[in-house]
């Protein structure tokens, strides 16, 4: 279901077409090194180099050897001549089936990275529009103090920024390749071999392996994955939570002729969005399958092989289509000020308590007394539905420490957003600066 919405790029890299050219890649990348280091003839390789695989003849033979790798050289060797015999030589399967994994997930490593350059270049765009559009913040799902929609946005922006670093991170730990032999231990190669074949896949030489590159590495690329796919969730929730009919702040995009109930024709579900916290829970059950991949025994086993079929190419497809999919709910995002800042308004002022309550101790009051003159006046507020200004106003306490031409100005919205600029600057988000880092990040920026 995935793949049929995942874009072409994602499902070419995991494609039985481009897993196959992956390992004749290797393949060649071998006799090449083996005919540098006098092992083979050099004449030979320019043959080498035209070896081509039928993915229908090895279907063919799969079904009589049971084993893929077998099934392939025996399908390679039939485009060669002689020369087939040098393909292979010194390997075991995983020599060139870890390596070339290691090439596919290098691959979607990159078009994941381009995922998120382009969606935090639309996060940018709505945080510098909203950067100062005041909202209500809330904590236990509970009015707390004013925000803006755009540090709200600021805040996923970095997280994202933390998420392509950690990607980079994953992407170093499996572009690396083995050319060890069936322990590890070079018995019928060298490490100078496995480096030159390395060199010529643009990948480092594990410093150590078995017959197997070590899963922990592998594990390190799902678990990103995942973490990334939480973030995800997280922002999905929070658009879900602020669309919610009695708050509706935003709105994901809803087109023309769209449907959201087969029964209610009025509904307008946050359906992209649940999409997205469905898909992140299924790839942290894949972060999960990998780690308890890390423990092979003895040099390997093959209990790893069976679900890397899946977790690997679903892990990087349902990513790809999740940050695609979360870029055009941000792209075409309903956003509602007048909501906001009716919203804002709902509870009457109370969102204004602890500065109430900070200008009374620095009054003088102990913090004890002013938490409880401003607590009292602020549960008359709620129980009563009274504006909380003016109850403050009518209490002699209060007003024996606060005139109210003390207290009004303290009401005031703009006081909470007196720091974004300073914060937009700490994260690289003025518009002037953003088109700066945009360039370095290969993405478009504020149009």
């Amino acid at each position: 279901m995935i793949e049929r919405y995942s874009r072409p790029e994602m499902k070419r890299v995991w494609s039985d077409e481009n897993k196959f050219a992956k390992w004749l890649e290797v393949e060649i990348a071998v006799c090449q090194a083996w005919a540098g280091l006098g092992a083979i003839p050099r004449e030979a390789v320019p043959k080498i180099k035209l070896a081509r695989v039928n993915l229908k003849r090895m279907e063919e033979i799969l079904q009589e050897t049971h084993h893929d790798m077998t099934a392939f050289l025996a399908s390679v060797s039939e485009s060669l001549g002689k020369e087939s015999r040098f393909i292979h030589f010194g390997l075991t399967s995983s020599d060139v089936i870890d390596t070339a994994l290691s090439l596919q997930l290098v691959e979607a490593a990159e078009l994941l990275t381009q995922d998120i350059k382009e969606l935090i270049s639309v996060l940018a765009e709505k945080a510098i529009k909203y950067k100062y559009t005041p909202m209500v913040g809330r904590t236990h799902g509970i009015h707390a103090e004013p925000l803006s929609f755009g540090f709200k946005l600021a805040l996923w922006i970095e997280e994202m920024n933390r998420n392509r670093q950690r990607l980079n991170e994953a992407k170093k730990a499996v572009a690396v390749g083995k050319i060890s032999g069936a322990v590890g231990t070079y018995a019928m190669l060298s490490p100078e071999l496995e480096e030159k074949v390395c060199a010529r896949l643009k990948l480092a030489p594990a410093p150590v392996s078995s017959q197997v590159l070590q899963r922990d590495r592998h594990a390190q690329f799902v678990t990103t994955l995942a973490i990334i796919s939480s973030s995800l969730e997280k922002f999905a929730t929070e658009i879900r939570g602020l669309q919610r009919t009695e708050i509706r702040e935003v709105e994901e995009p809803f087109a023309v002729g769209q449907t959201g109930s087969s029964a209610m024709p009025h509904k307008r579900n946050p359906e992209l969005c649940e999409r997205v916290c469905g898909l992140a829970r299924l790839v942290r059950g894949y972060a999960l399958t990998s780690m308890e991949n890390i423990a092979l025994w003895h040099e390997r086993d093959i209990s790893h092989s069976s679900t890397e079929r899946i977790i690997l190419p679903d892990a990087c497809l349902i990513l790809d289509y999740s940050l695609a999919l979360f870029t055009s709910v941000m792209k075409g995002l309903q956003v509602y000020p007048q909501r906001m800042k009716r919203n804002l308004e709902l509870t009457k002022g109370l969102i204004f308590s602890q500065r109430i309550m900070l200008a009374l101790i620095d009054k003088g009051l102990s913090r004890q007394k002013a938490y409880e003159l401003v607590q009292r006046n602020a549960m008359k507020s709620w129980q009563g539905n009274k504006n909380f200004l003016n109850l403050l106003k009518a209490d002699p306490e209060v007003t024996a420490n606060l005139p109210p031409a003390e207290l009004e100005p303290l009401f005031d919205y703009q006081y909470y957003l007196r720091y974004l600029d300073e914060v937009f600057q700490r994260l690289g988000l003025t518009e002037a600066q953003w088109k700066e880092k945009s360039s370095w990040l290969g993405i478009d920026n504020i149009h």
